[in-house]
């Protein structure tokens, strides 16, 4: 139960409040009562487990959000991008049908910032930074009851008291479109990489970014900002005028609810927009990804979600993102210009960008470095917060490792003050940030949204760096080799003539959490090839391929795998039981087979699953008392895997003796 501690007070850190809000106030949450009144009338259940009309589709849906919530607490425990990537794959699951329509939108991310970003002179994640932005926002709204108020005022759900069903439905609603908001802000990253690594060209060279700067502008851009006839006439119905491209919408909807109070027209800002692509030498001579991340996630929306289906809260989510980087700051508030500045943003102006600009700014620690000066400043790598009181209070984290340099600093701030603050002050980003008087880092954060009813107390301090949660092994993982890696699993006896679409096809009809359960046998499959001295990659290496996993090796990695499943039943409530075998069942002997598959799905029992806090130990004795078939499903399916493999992009398997 994530909402107390052990005395029975709430907590209020990071990783309490995000779960607490899931698992309590988003409950039901896509729940369908005319399905569930269709089963009881039938008496036919329209819920997937292991295979389709196992279980109730309510107990589906209800299920599928249990999944969200541990895979956001096994992000939030381990801060990897293989545990960030579980987070996308639920929320895409969960509210865009199937992870299969959108995969490439997110894996091409991680893979462009992985390989492309060691060549910029900054430049930081911008993955797993995002399932932290969306933990945040789900932390600030279970704690501040502002904030829910705002949510519910703006979109016209009862502000009443004691209305647990309006609470439920905001919850909700705030979940869909807060993670369509944080988890996709920066998908058009990789239309600024290229701008960057032709910029940081000159830039090695301490030219400064400015006129006579070659840069990349992007042209002919209809195919990304275009809207079909289907999404013209939606939007006619929703706004009651007529738009040529999302750049119209977006400015439409941005002017509606900032232009009045910062002083700009529909058509000033449709300007800024149309300009964004093509003059950056307009902007300073940087691309906003947020442009790209906003008209691209339009795409996406329009193809899986489906024009006919878009609603006001899927453009306000677009706007957001749009708002979130250099357009709110420098093109409407100008937030860093002492004359023309104008008021931060407030909660009731457009709660999901409010949100998204806190949580972004928020969001510095733990974050791997790409960038060649990235990887030699100071930054953050955790933090502690407290949001008790609606308040807002963390303690960011450096490594001690760092004290010669933190102490360098210090000594020379000190000495810049008592020579009368001559010059530019010294700087540490980001610890300078925090630790000078000026406080930067708040005072920045605070000319951007209002933070009147989420006070901001923050502190730096260094504590000794933990990396061991990283798991890092020799295979280069990236998220691509993730879902084949799954999809080959399932999909191992198949043939190896079986089309990769038909394997995908089969894999996706699985319910949420057995996708996630294949998937997690395909994350730690780089951990099993380690014990083995084994690693795979698809990139051309001198060593022996292998074909087939031996016994002695499957002998080494079998209970590994074993752990894994009785660990990842036990995370999702299952518990040891065979009344599902023995049960008496009135059905004929052609049916029982499947009656009684059905029975453990809904009873969430198995005969091969483990009770209580057991070790290490207590697993491997239990795998080691296992009847040899048993034994085999926690190896062999590697072996039928790997004559699969071939099919995905020239991956393979390498024994490093």
């Amino acid at each position: 139960q994530p909402a107390l501690c052990g005395s029975g007070l709430i907590r209020t850190d990071l990783k309490s409040s995000a779960l607490r809000f899931l698992h309590e106030r988003c409950e039901k949450l896509q729940f369908d009562k005319k399905i569930a009144d269709r089963e009881a009338a039938t008496g036919v259940l329209e819920g997937t487990s292991l295979k389709p009309a196992q279980i109730p589709y309510n107990m589906q849906m209800d299920i599928n959000r249990l999944c969200l919530e541990k895979a956001l607490e096994r992000f939030i425990d381990s801060g990897v991008a293989e545990d960030a990537y579980d987070v996308y794959y639920c929320y895409l699951e969960i509210f865009f049908g199937h992870y299969g329509k959108s995969k490439k939108m997110v894996e091409l991310l991680s893979e462009y910032e992985s390989n492309g970003s060691s060549l910029l002179m900054k430049h930081r994640d911008h993955y797993s930074h995002s399932v932290y932005v969306f933990a945040l926002g789900l932390a600030i709204y279970e704690t501040n009851e502002t904030f829910r108020r705002t949510f519910k005022k703006f979109y016209r759900i009862s502000t009443k008291e004691d209305n647990r069903e309006a609470d439920r439905k905001a919850a909700c609603l705030f979940l869909k479109y807060w993670g369509l908001t944080a988890l996709f802000h920066d998908i058009g990253y990789p239309f600024e990489l290229p701008f960057e690594q032709v910029i940081s060209y000159f830039e090695v060279n301490k030219i400064k970014r400015g006129k006579g700067s070659l840069y990349v502008a992007y042209h002919d851009l209809e195919f990304l900002t275009g809207i079909s006839e289907d999404a013209a006439g939606r939007f006619r119905r929703l706004y009651h005028r007529e738009f040529r491209d999302i750049m119209e919408v977006l400015a439409f909807d941005i002017t509606a609810k900032l232009g009045e109070r910062y002083g700009f027209t529909e058509e000033k800002m449709l300007d800024i927009l149309q300009r964004k692509p093509v003059a950056p030498g307009d902007f300073g001579y940087f691309m906003d990804h947020a442009f790209f991340s906003a008209c691209r996630l339009y795409s996406e929306i329009e193809e899986s979600v489906s024009a006919a289906d878009i609603e006001k809260l899927h453009v306000d989510a677009l706007s957001a993102i749009l708002l979130h980087n250099s357009l709110f700051k420098f093109s409407i508030s100008f937030y860093k210009d002492k004359e023309k500045r104008k008021a931060p943003l407030r909660m009731e102006d457009h709660p999901l960008a409010f949100m998204l600009m806190l949580c972004d700014e928020l969001q510095c620690w733990d974050r791997t470095a790409y960038g060649r000066n990235s990887r030699t400043e100071l930054h953050p790598m955790a933090v502690d917060f407290d949001f008790h009181g609606g308040a807002l209070h963390a303690c960011y984290y450096y490594d001690i490792a760092e004290s010669d340099k933190i102490e360098a600093f210090r000594k020379s701030y000190k000495n810049w003050e008592m020579n009368g603050e001559h010059g530019d002050a010294p700087r540490l980003k980001a610890f300078s940030d925090m630790a000078e008087k000026e406080q930067r880092f708040t005072a920045d954060i605070e000319k951007i949204v209002d933070t009147k009813d989420i006070p901001l107390h923050i502190v730096p301090a260094t504590r000794e760096a933990n990396r061991k949660s990283k798991h890092i092994f020799l295979s280069t993982s990236n998220f691509l080799h993730l879902y084949d890696f799954a999809v080959a699993l399932h999909g191992r006896n198949r043939g190896e003539s079986t089309p990769i679409k038909e394997l995908e096809k089969q894999f996706e009809a699985l319910s949420l959490e057995y996708q996630l359960s294949t998937l997690g046998r395909a994350k730690n499959f780089s951990r099993y090839l380690d014990a083995i001295n084994c690693f795979y990659t698809d990139k051309p290496v001198g060593y022996e391929m292998v074909r087939e996993f031996t016994p002695e090796q499957a002998a080494v990695f079998a209970p590994m795998e074993h752990e894994r499943w009785i660990r990842d039943h036990q995370m999702m409530g299952w518990v040891y039981g065979t009344d599902y075998e023995t049960v008496p069942l009135s059905c004929d002997a052609a049916e029982e087979k499947q009656t009684r598959r059905a029975l453990r799905e809904q009873m969430r029992c198995h005969k091969l699953a483990m009770d209580g806090n057991v070790s290490r130990e207590d697993i491997h004795e239990h795998y080691l008392s296992l009847p040899e078939a048993d034994q085999d499903k926690d190896w062999k399916p590697f072996n039928s895997m790997l004559k699969l493999l071939k099919k995905f992009d020239g991956l393979r398997i390498y024994r490093l003796d």
